[in-house]
This record gives C-alpha cells, sequence and structure tokens, in this order.
C-alpha cells in the first residue's frame, strides 16, 4: 500500500475512533475537541517514530532509512505544527466562552500566558515548530536526529503538565511516562510501515523494534494503572462518567492492541528474521497493529479533553 494510501485509511480510523469516543463521554467533551486532540497526538507520536526510526537499522544502512523518512517526516511535523495552533485556539475560545470566530487577539494570549492550559499548549506548539524547522532547515544527521527526538519527545510529555493527573506528582510522572512509551511504540512501528519496503529490511529493523516495544509495553501498562488508580474514585466510575468509559474502551484496545503484538512477535518475528516473511506480509500486519493502535491512541486524546 503507498504511504498516502496508508494515511488516508489511518485518518477513517481516527474519524470513527473520533466519533466513537465522543458518543461515549457524551455530554463531556466536544467532537471538535477530540478530532483536534487526536489530530495534534497522533502526529506528534509519528512525528517522533520518524525521528526514532533510523536507529532501528544497522548503521551501514542508517542514511538510507532517514533519507527515506525525511520527506515524511516533514509533513508529520507541518501537521503536528497546525494542529497545535488549532488546538490553543480552540481552547482558548472554549474558555472564554465564545465561538472560535469571535476570538480576538487579546482573549488568545491572555489564555495562552495566564492558564496552565494555555502555557502546556504553546510549549507543545513550540516544540512543534522546533521540529518543524530542525527538518527543514539543518541536513539530515545525528545530530539534528537527537534534536528532533528531544523536541518531539518534549512536546509529547508538556501535555502531562495540566490535565486529571497534574494535581498528583506521581499521576502526573505516571502520564508522562505511559505517554512516551505509547509513543515510541506506536509511532515507530508508523514509521516502519512508511518507510520500510524490502524484505531484507524487515529482517534487520524488525528484531530491534521489537526488542524496544516490548519494553515499551512494560512501561505503558505500569504507567497506565498508576494513572488510572489516581485518576478514578472507585470502580463505578468505569461506567458511571464519561471519562471512565473512554478509559474502560481504551483499556480493552490495549489488551487487544497487547495480545496481536505478543502473537505478532511469537510467530511474524521469527519469519521475518529468517526472510521467510514476504515484504507484503509484513506490510499487512504492521498495518493492522497499527490501526488498532490509532484506535487506542484517539481514545486517549478524548481522555485528555474529557471533563
Amino acid at each position: 500500500m503507498k504511504p498516502w494510501r496508508t494515511t488516508a485509511a489511518g485518518g477513517a480510523v481516527v474519524a470513527a475512533s473520533t466519533v466513537i469516543a465522543w458518543a461515549l463521554a457524551h455530554p463531556q467533551n466536544s467532537l471538535g475537541g477530540n478530532a483536534v486532540r487526536a489530530v495534534a497526538d497522533i502526529a506528534a507520536v509519528v512525528t517522533l517514530g520518524l525521528a526514532l526510526v533510523p536507529k532501528f537499522d544497522e548503521p551501514r544502512y542508517r542514511a538510507e532509512l532517514a533519507a527515506k523518512a525525511a520527506g515524511p517526516l516533514v509533513a508529520s511535523s507541518a501537521v503536528w505544527t497546525l494542529a497545535e495552533l488549532v488546538r490553543v485556539v480552540v481552547e482558548a475560545a472554549q474558555a472564554a466562552g465564545v465561538s472560535v470566530i469571535r476570538l480576538d487577539v487579546h482573549m488568545a494570549l491572555k489564555f495562552a500566558v495566564s492558564t496552565a492550559a494555555g502555557r502546556s499548549g504553546l510549549t507543545c506548539l513550540a516544540a512543534a515548530a522546533a521540529v518543524l524547522a530542525t527538518v527543514v532547515a539543518l541536513p539530515r544527521s545525528a545530530a539534528s536526529a537527537v534534536a528532533a527526538t528531544g523536541l518531539a519527545a518534549l512536546g509529547l510529555t508538556a501535555r502531562s503538565l495540566v490535565g486529571h493527573l497534574s494535581a498528583s506528582i506521581v499521576g502526573g510522572f505516571a502520564v508522562a511516562v505511559h505517554v512516551l512509551a505509547a509513543a515510541v511504540w506506536c509511532g515507530t512501528l508508523a514509521a516502519l510501515v512508511l518507510t520500510v519496503e524490502r524484505r531484507g529490511q524487515w529482517a534487520r529493523v524488525l528484531p530491534r523494534f521489537s526488542s524496544v516495544s516490548l519494553r515499551c509495553v512494560v512501561v505503558l501498562l505500569v504507567g497506565g494503572v498508576a494513572g488510572a488508580v489516581v485518576t478514578l474514585p472507585d470502580p463505578a466510575a468505569l461506567y458511571a462518567t464519561g471519562y471512565g468509559r473512554v478509559l474502560a474502551a481504551k483499556v480493552v484496545v490495549t489488551v487487544a492492541l497487547t495480545a496481536l503484538a505478543w502473537r505478532n512477535r511469537a510467530r511474524w518475528l521469527p519469519a521475518a528474521r529468517a526472510h521467510r516473511a514476504p515484504a507484503d506480509v509484513s506490510h499487512l500486519r504492521s498495518r493492522i497493529e497499527l490501526a488498532i493502535m490509532a484506535v487506542a491512541l484517539t481514545l486517549a486524546a478524548a481522555l485528555a479533553v474529557t471533563g
């Protein structure tokens, strides 16, 4: 499947998941807020993955993979920057109690500077714009890759400054770790789908990805459980509140995703390592796993904007 087709299919999955998340949480969130946050979060995750992906190949092939990732990295960081700008504007309008059309510059600046949510949004926007500037203005090198990776990680973790877990040190740390682990796992797989084409490439990169993803799954599960314990007052909240229903759906999807990833590790990985898995089979398996990841990330984005 061509990259643009993969992107279009991913967009359809995110759109459907956004509607489902809104229906689960209604009236405690908005469809527009869900959509903007989902686009920003997923673009950030893909950006981080594309910045990291050359490290998953052998040293002599990393320049080739970096060149392949360059175009998608510019596109994802541009989408991320635009989505963060829209997100700041939408949240400023919601805070001011006016429509986006009636929001003026003074109200937007006051929200961005005077509120924790605004400052967090500005940090995310600045990080996204800095990644975009880095990948456009600087040649691909180890130093620029490290800079892009660090800035993307900063933009992702800045979100933990506000929200349901911000009042708790344990909760804030848990969500930051959870977010980074999920971003590395999901973002790198997305980057592999967009850049890896040949069976030999899959044989080289998949074992490294599997090793890292296993660690990421353990970390994100621990962080997610810790965050849920801090956030939910009692188990009944899982069905009695919009936040709880979205969280319950995310847990179900995460369990399904983890089971699929484990199955792929047991069957797909040995075949790919031995050059017995054709490239089209590897692409199909990775796209299926990635589609479920997109659902989980969209639900996570909905959690962040559910009151």
